[in-house]
């Protein structure tokens, strides 16, 4: 009897800071190389991108400082919870990666990690690092946008 696929994307976790500290410049989908324990644990919604970075070594790519905790359920061939991980990527978008990463000194960065299909996906992104002025400059924006959009709902409302 054939297993049924899960349709559709359950998001684990989101790293909400990397879009504050960084310019997206590209982002790629990958795969993970994971044991029994820690999908186990991504199934039950818990995980951490937050220290969480990528390196190209070897023509591979390995994911570091991403925090998938325990099992609590685990026996004693647990997983470890900061262990590195290898990404499944086709070789011409390492390739990309490493060449992109090598000239331009970018850093590649976690931004979600899911399901899709019933396999454990995470979005990595090639990014660029802001300087401070660049993010209090974005919090600028967003707030103007944010009292424009209020002001007119205001208006529209007839309330001034």
């Amino acid at each position: 009897m054939a297993k049924q696929q899960q349709e559709g994307r359950k998001i684990v976790a989101q790293n909400k800071k990397a879009r504050h500290d960084y310019h997206i410049e590209d982002t790629f989908e990958a795969g993970m190389v994971l044991q029994g324990t820690e999908v186990k644990s991504l199934r039950a919604g818990r995980a951490s991108l937050v220290d969480g970075f990528a390196e190209v070594d070897g023509h591979e790519v390995w994911l570091h400082g991403v925090h998938i905790p325990e099992y609590f359920q685990g026996t004693w061939n647990n997983h470890a919870a900061r262990r590195k991980r290898k990404l499944l990527l086709n070789r011409a978008e390492i390739d990309k990666i490493e060449k992109r990463v090598t000239e331009k000194g970018l850093t590649i960065v976690p931004l979600s990690l899911y399901f899709k299909d019933g396999r454990a996906k995470v979005e990595i992104a090639l990014a660029r690092g802001k300087r401070a002025y660049d993010k209090r400059h974005a919090i600028a924006e967003r707030t103007a946008k944010r009292e424009a959009e209020q002001a007119i709902g205001r208006r529209l409302k007839g309330l001034e």
